[in-house]
């Protein structure tokens, strides 16, 4: 089955990498129907370079945004995304599909994507497994099962509508799963598609920075206290180790203090709490 889709894609400083992604989709073996590419500020030759695929490919839009003068994770990425989600000139998409735009993967990856949709009609968000080019090879960037990465995530559109798009806060990329398994649907990475992501996860901030920004989208998810406190000790003895887990409780903590953007439905953080929990005690969860 042939389905439509349409693509936004935001992208700032990506002059090295843009080009690879821009190559990816055209040589699908199933093109999407628009696709919007969202220049968030970019002060390198990122602007020009979608530019120039937009004015030879008819389905291909370019937009600019002006340069805030730094770059900003969570809320920034999303308001770009509404953006470009806003100029979409059709709606008769079937899915609707995130992109970064420091990606490259196989000629039929979404074609194969769509045939997992077309296996399991209760699949609301999907996307294939991101891996790094790391020691000559490649490495697998883990997940919970439940969990699509932000660079790549496709939304079946009666999921989409349902979950009412995005929060423009940090961590929106697990509420928006947590609230479709919440609503009934399922969400998970496809092990058998791969992307090369060419931009390590994290790499525009420092490892503080970055720790900091996990514990906030941690906070703005309505993570369960008790769940912070022990996955910070778990994270003591992994990499980035002591700096890491600091990094995670400092951000978490700070939210509450700063009152910090959250979700406010009072629903999804009572399921996202209780699927923690949960967890902790062996039950059935989605967090594994």
């Amino acid at each position: 089955m042939r389905y439509k889709y349409a693509i936004i894609t935001a992208v700032r400083d990506e002059e090295k990498y843009i080009e690879s992604t821009i190559q990816s989709i055209l040589e699908q073996t199933v093109l999407p129907t628009e696709w919007i590419l969202v220049d968030d500020g970019s002060s390198d030759r990122t602007g020009s370079i979608i530019d120039k695929y937009a004015s030879t490919v008819p389905w291909i839009k370019a937009q600019h945004r002006v340069n805030r003068g730094f770059r900003m994770s969570g809320a920034g990425v999303v308001d770009a995304f509404n953006e470009g989600y806003a100029e979409l000139s059709r709606r008769d998409w079937d899915f609707l599909v995130k992109l970064d735009g420091d990606l490259s993967f196989s000629a039929d990856y979404f074609e194969k994507c769509f045939e997992h949709f077309d296996a399991e009609p209760k699949l609301g968000i999907g996307g294939g497994e991101i891996y790094h080019m790391l020691g000559g090879g490649q490495r697998l960037e883990g997940n919970p099962r439940f969990h699509v990465r932000g660079a790549t995530k496709i939304y079946r559109k009666a999921c989409w509508e349902q979950i009412g798009g995005l929060h423009a806060v940090p961590g929106w990329d697990a509420i928006d799963e947590l609230h479709a398994n919440m609503l009934g649907w399922s969400t998970r990475s496809f092990p058998d598609l791969r992307l090369i992501h060419h931009r390590y996860t994290g790499t525009g901030d420092t490892t503080w920075r970055e720790s900091v920004k996990c514990g906030r989208g941690a906070y703005a998810s309505g993570y369960h206290p008790l769940y912070m406190v022990l996955r910070c000790i778990y994270n003591l003895f992994r990499r980035p180790y002591v700096v890491g887990s600091v990094g995670m409780f400092y951000g978490f903590l700070t939210g509450y203090f700063k009152h910090a953007p959250r979700i406010t439905n009072p629903q999804l953080i009572r399921y996202v709490r209780s699927q923690q929990i949960a967890r902790l005690c062996g039950r059935e969860t989605i967090w594994k």
